[in-house]
């Protein structure tokens, strides 16, 4: 269908719905895979039940939705906000339009058509779209590039792709590439007569990617290309007072010379999914090598434990050195949890490696997953891995960009498990689910996946469709040794690609069951000595869940206090009634000194130590990382003390 059928200043044609050709691993669509485990498909019905209708009423409450009827006429008074707050109603209608998927219901449709109607009447004859320049500031369009303005084209875009690929609806899809038309008419080479103009926030290039995917039009990858290799000289922020240096806006060097995260981290990484993309439809070997490199400086010198990246909060991201990972004062933030994991189904996408799918898994059940409360109402900004109990979620924010990619990220989650190749299908990660996957030449392989995961390493795969294809199932980065695999419980011949997927190739019957188990032992784990620290500590981790030491589940006992020791060992026990249902670790540790014994002084002599401390044992419980601040405020420890 011709979207000039609607309109003919657009001649966008829709094609493809949601896949690359020139990728590697094609994704699965997301209406492929019914997610049936415990522990996902409640998160998912919070998501659409709590998360997204509260979002909704935050976003009318706080005049963010009323920016639109007033830009479209409906409404007098002024502009309510930030100049960035339509962004947020983007990302609330994309999470909306995903969680459409498979999903008969009335009211959540009726919400993403409400916004929908508002959008598409604020928008400009030219195609522009952004509410913080409608009447008053029209005439400031495009004049400071720190004002978001691509970035929020860059979220409606991605929203309109989500609403079209889950309903089949153009209708504001027509709106997204009016407002894409617009800015690749303005801006690109000035030697063909175009504008200078890149965002201060990487963002839209991803989105252009994706709309070149769906649409066809090659102008819009051409236009992403543009934006990521004109970055790096220094033009890109007229932010006043000059706060940041130009690696805030990652406008410091060109992306080919890049080899860290530096600056802002959501930008840095938001950047980098969409040179990804890029690198996915194009022979680009620039930028190939230079998201290797930052991924290796990230992943060795730079992220922290639950996958979290910035260590710093005033420009909520990196400082100049290497293992600047402090506890409790890390930013964290939940975004760039989000970015993290978007930029690593891109590389896994193009590469077929199994590390980042780590990643992402890393991402998921731990940085990400802490930055919603079991009960959907709450949200945090920032993950630290230490808190003295006055860290809490909260309900909205002022810069309220981490709900909406927390609902976004759920809404989208089942399209991350699975993606195919000509030969089979490929698993990425586990949870007990159905799917219905098509191969590139059009062929459908049915899968059911049952597993107890996270908590449990035993997964098995039912084959439903017979037939001569491969399987290829990830071998977790985590689990080092002990793991096997069997069909119908016989040993199976397998091949070990360089990426860590076992490859499993026969002529399958239906209802063949390939075993994988992976064993879970509780890992100590220790940081690099660079990272001071966390010298001489240790973090709990159990499969892919971080865990942590959290004051309400030791009233006798400050958690700071407790010291472990080489033999001090941990077991996993499932709690039904304990936050949701979790597998906690029970173990002991020494104490050695109490509050009571300092005497209230700060400092002490080794010696008078010798002869003040009360050394006694303590019973400890580690719960996951993802499950804290649910409870009675308290202090929380990641890394705990050792002997």
């Amino acid at each position: 269908m011709s979207l000039s059928d609607q309109n003919n200043s657009s001649q966008s044609v829709i094609v493809d719905t949601s896949r690359s050709p020139y990728t590697r691993l094609h994704p699965a669509p997301i209406k492929a895979v019914v997610l049936e485990d415990t522990f996902w498909r409640h998160r998912r019905q919070l998501n659409r039940e709590i998360m997204l209708p509260a979002q909704y009423g935050l976003c009318e409450r706080t005049g963010r939705i009323a920016n639109f009827r007033r830009a479209a006429g409906q409404l007098e008074g002024d502009f309510q906000g930030q100049y960035f707050n339509d962004s947020d109603v983007y990302k609330l209608l994309e999470a909306a339009a995903w969680a459409l998927v498979g999903e008969d219901s009335v009211e959540l449709k009726a919400l993403v058509d409400r916004l929908i109607d508002v959008i598409a009447a604020a928008q400009e004859p030219d195609g522009y779209l952004n509410t913080f320049f409608t009447f008053e500031r029209a005439s400031q369009r495009w004049t400071n590039f720190d004002l978001h303005e691509m970035y929020c084209a860059g979220h409606l875009i991605q929203a309109a792709v989500a609403h079209y690929r889950s309903t089949g609806e153009t209708r504001l899809l027509h709106v997204a590439t009016r407002f894409a038309d617009h800015i690749c008419a303005r801006f690109g080479p000035e030697e063909q007569g175009k504008q200078f103009g890149n965002d201060g926030h990487p963002e839209i290039e991803m989105a252009l990617v994706e709309l070149y995917r769906t649409t066809g039009q090659r102008k819009y990858l051409a236009q992403a290309q543009y934006l990521v290799a004109n970055r790096g000289y220094g033009r890109v922020s007229d932010r006043p007072f000059g706060r940041f240096p130009t690696s805030y806006h990652q406008d410091h060097l060109p992306f080919h010379s890049l080899t860290r995260l530096e600056g802002h981290a959501v930008r840095a990484v938001y950047l980098n999914c969409g040179a990804t993309d890029i690198a996915a439809e194009r022979d680009e070997p620039e930028l190939r090598i230079a998201l290797d490199t930052m991924w290796d400086s990230m992943t060795s010198r730079q992220m922290y434990i639950h996958g979290g990246l910035g260590p710093r909060h005033q420009n909520e991201g990196f400082g100049p050195s290497d293992y600047e990972l402090p506890n409790a004062r890390a930013h964290a933030e939940t975004c760039a949890s989000v970015a993290n994991a978007m930029w690593n189904w891109r590389l896994l996408l193009l590469t077929g490696q199994a590390r980042y799918a780590d990643v992402m898994e890393l991402e998921l059940y731990n940085s990400i997953l802490s930055g919603v409360s079991l009960d959907g109402k709450g949200y945090f900004y920032q993950n630290p891995l230490s808190d003295d109990g006055h860290h809490r979620r909260q309900e909205w924010f002022g810069t309220a960009c981490c709900p909406g990619n927390v609902s976004r990220l759920l809404s989208e989650l089942p399209g991350y498990f699975y993606s195919t190749t000509d030969t089979g299908v490929w698993i990425h990660l586990y949870a007990s689910n159905s799917a219905a996957l098509t191969l590139p030449d059009n062929s459908t392989i049915e899968l059911t996946q049952r597993t107890n995961y996270p908590w449990s390493g035993e997964i098995s795969v039912e084959t439903k469709t017979a037939g001569l294809y491969d399987l290829y199932l990830r071998l977790p980065g985590w689990c080092k040794a002990g793991w096997t695999v069997t069909v119908n419980q016989e040993a199976v011949g397998y091949e070990l690609t360089d990426g860590n997927y076992l490859r499993i190739r026969r002529e399958w019957r239906a209802h063949d069951v390939v075993q994988l188990n992976l064993p879970m032992p509780v890992e100590r784990m220790e940081s690099h000595p660079f990272v001071v620290e966390n010298h001489k500590r240790v973090a709990l981790m159990r499969g892919p869940v971080l865990y942590c030491v959290e004051g309400v589940d030791h009233p006798d006992t400050d958690v700071r206090l407790f010291e472990f020791s080489e033999s001090d060992t941990f077991e996993p026990e499932y709690v039904s009634d304990m936050l949701n249902g979790v597998v906690v670790l029970r173990g002991t540790a020494q104490v050695r000194a109490t509050e009571a014994d300092w005497e209230e002084r700060l400092y002490r002599s080794q010696e008078s130590a010798a002869h003040a401390n009360s050394a006694r044992r303590a019973a400890v419980t580690a719960i996951p990382y993802y499950a804290w601040a649910n409870r009675e405020p308290g202090p929380m420890l990641v890394w705990l003390r050792t002997v």
